[in-house]
């Protein structure tokens, strides 16, 4: 399960994609989640997901690798699905059962919001897997600098931000690592009930945590040996420049969006 997790990782490539500045994918990332919660009809919903498809297509990464940052989350996509079946009201029953009741709007609903956590899932997964970490960190800088006149401290948020993302897979192998020392020296991790695998699961997450802090204090020390004291003064080897491509990209987002607004209404 923990293989099958792949929030935080970059993916070398040479696609349209990979060249769009930081700032473009964040601000197209918005912009595609902002659509994906104004589609309201069947032609909306399609409309969106083909063009997160195409986006992924574009992208030139595998598709199969992308596909594999659902697979955590399969659980809470069914709960998802099943909360809006069972909760949603509706005229239209579909199944019953004593004080369980599935309507027709209920199912749909369900599906709609299913539908928005996979493709939100998807699209930032593009995000990740085509911008490097640096990069990255530098495009939220430059998206929070305007916020710095009121005392936002943009490039320690961005700084933040990007070393939580960039140390998940980190973290990740070495509780694959851990899991894999004491199941070599008898744990069972899925023995018992629920309650013992909870128990179970204090004897990873105590050296997990004592990895962790570690770390964290390793890059702090690390960061003051090269003398780091924040982003003022600071400048970079590679300057944020927009290019023709970037433009191109808004102009795509902002119709994609139009058309899902011109779509609200008309029903298949």
């Amino acid at each position: 399960m923990l293989s099958e997790i792949t929030l935080g990782q970059y993916f070398p490539g040479n696609s349209f994609i990979h060249h769009l500045d930081p700032r473009t994918k964040l601000l197209g990332t918005i912009i595609y989640i902002v659509a994906l919660f104004l589609a309201k009809t069947a032609l909306a919903y399609g409309i969106v997901v083909g063009f997160g498809f195409f986006v992924l297509f574009v992208s030139r990464l595998p598709v199969l690798m992308v596909l594999k940052s659902l697979k955590p989350v399969i659980f809470i996509l069914v709960i998802t699905l099943i909360i809006h079946a069972l909760s949603y009201p509706g005229q239209e029953i579909v199944w019953q059962w004593k004080f369980f009741t599935v309507t027709k709007e209920g199912l749909d609903e369900g599906l709609k919001m299913t539908v928005r956590l996979i493709m939100l899932l998807l699209f930032s997964s593009v995000l990740t897997f085509t911008t490097s970490p640096l990069m990255l960190t530098d495009g939220i800088e430059k998206l929070l600098r305007p916020f710095k006149k009121i005392g936002v401290p943009s490039h320690e948020i961005a700084m933040m931000m990007t070393i939580a993302l960039r140390f998940i897979p980190t973290l990740l192998e070495e509780t694959d690592r851990i899991m894999k020392a004491q199941t070599a020296r008898g744990a069972d991790f899925g023995k018992g009930g629920l309650w013992g695998r909870v128990m179970n699961m204090f004897a990873l997450m105590v050296p997990l945590f004592v990895s962790a802090f570690r770390r964290a204090e390793e890059l702090a020390v690390a960061m003051e040996a090269r003398c780091y004291h924040g982003g003022e003064g600071r400048t970079r080897m590679y300057e944020l420049h927009y290019h023709n491509a970037d433009f191109v990209a808004y102009i795509v987002m902002l119709v994609l969006v139009l058309v899902v607004i011109l779509t609200k209404e008309v029903q298949l």
